[in-house]
């Protein structure tokens, strides 16, 4: 069962049918992340409308300007027509109301007797939707809209909740329907990947499965705990890394490979924070000489060198991207872009399967232990593949 499906029925939906406009409010609202204290909730879910709104006019005019060589005009506007959605619904649940009460005027009734107002139910013909298109109708549209909204905006500190308010925010849910027919986009299926993309980045229920390599000969899989010792030494006038697992060298003698001195020569504590987490890493597997040369495909696919090239470019870019944030220091959260341009990296390998709340946690992993290293000028770092938990013990005295 998905894990949305699984959200439905904890909210008291057991049919898994059609997606429903109040059933996806309650999803939305319950999947809200709790935000700072003094940041007022209102104001911030008013500021995620307007600028979702305003990413979907961005959208159309990138569209506009380079035509058919705008390839993600489609993924990109269904996005963010969903997320558009998700504030919406949580402004509304806000004011005490239903998304469906305000969507009455807009409504079909394909359904005849539907307990629930669907989202089906408000535009014609959406199955026969395939690419969003972005003609004129769209950018008239799209203005109203955030004409709309702004309005909303400007009247919300005087008269959140009143009638006028009230009355902005259903012409906001009639003006987004009419918007997402013109160019072609289903709401439902909007709707659908926005409560799937919340609940693979804050799953209600995380889950870490089964490690990526359980189905090969015990010979091809990781040590479900690895032990590695990093130790720095000056050699002549340079200072290196040695790593070695159980007294044995692993790879080669590391330096930072550049002017600034950065302390990337420990950067293979992402490597081993990728396995424990991930149970991915085709450096280390070519380090610790594991390729999985039983299935020739997977020897060439997986742990062959494109594979360990790409992870060294993850590697070497959330390095970079970490130092520029204190490495990440005090840091809970990363930025979403940043989770969504690792899974385009790796589409096409087997981690393509993980969420972007395990490449957080493992990124932050290292990059906490990364900092241990660097305070300590090396250390020993256990991974451990069962408890997908990495740690850290200073170099004796």
């Amino acid at each position: 069962m998905r894990t949305l499906d699984n959200l439905r029925n904890e909210l008291g939906s057991p049919d898994v049918g059609p997606l429903g406009l109040d059933e996806y409010q309650r999803c939305a609202v319950r999947l809200f992340r709790a935000h700072a204290p003094d940041v007022d909730k209102l104001n911030f879910l008013l500021l995620g409308l307007f600028g979702e709104v305003g990413s979907l006019l961005s959208e159309l005019k990138k569209k506009q300007r380079d035509r058919n060589s705008y390839y993600a005009y489609g993924a990109s506007t269904l996005e963010e027509t969903g997320d558009a959605l998700w504030y919406l619904s949580n402004i509304v649940d806000h004011c005490g109301l239903r998304l469906s009460d305000l969507a009455a005027r807009q409504a079909v009734s394909l359904l005849e007797g539907s307990p629930h107002r669907l989202f089906l139910e408000l535009q014609p013909q959406p199955a026969l939707f395939h690419e969003p298109a972005s003609p004129a109708p769209v950018q008239a549209s799209l203005l109203a809209l955030a004409e709309t909204v702004g309005e909303l905006i400007a009247h919300a500190k005087a008269n959140a909740g009143g009638d006028e308010f009230k009355a902005n925010l259903a012409r906001i849910v009639d003006q987004l329907v009419s918007a997402s027919t013109d160019a072609q986009v289903n709401l439902a299926d909007a709707a659908q990947a926005n409560l799937d993309k919340l609940l693979a980045r804050w799953p209600i229920h995380p889950t870490w499965g089964t490690l990526l390599d359980a189905k090969y000969e015990p010979w091809e899989q990781f040590p479900r705990t690895m032990s590695i010792l990093f130790d720095e030494r000056r050699v002549g006038s340079r200072l290196y890394v040695f790593q070695s697992m159980n007294g044995v060298h692993v790879g080669d003698r590391l330096t930072d490979n550049s002017a600034v001195e950065d302390d990337y020569r420990f950067h293979d504590v992402f490597h081993l924070a990728f396995a424990a987490i991930l149970g991915w890493s085709p450096v280390l597997r070519s380090l610790l000489k594991l390729k999985r040369k039983s299935r020739p495909e997977i020897d060439e696919q997986e742990d062959g060198a494109r594979a360990a090239l790409t992870e060294e470019g993850i590697s070497n870019w959330i390095f970079a991207h970490g130092l520029r944030h204190d490495a990440f220091e005090n840091v809970a959260t990363l930025d979403f872009a940043l989770l969504k341009t690792i899974a385009q990296m790796v589409e096409g390998y087997e981690v393509e399967i993980q969420p972007p709340w395990m490449w957080e946690h493992a990124i932050l992993e290292g990059f906490r232990v990364f900092r241990d290293l660097r305070r300590h000028r090396g250390g020993l770092v256990v991974a451990d593949l069962r408890s997908r938990t990495l740690t850290f013990e200073p170099p004796a005295q």
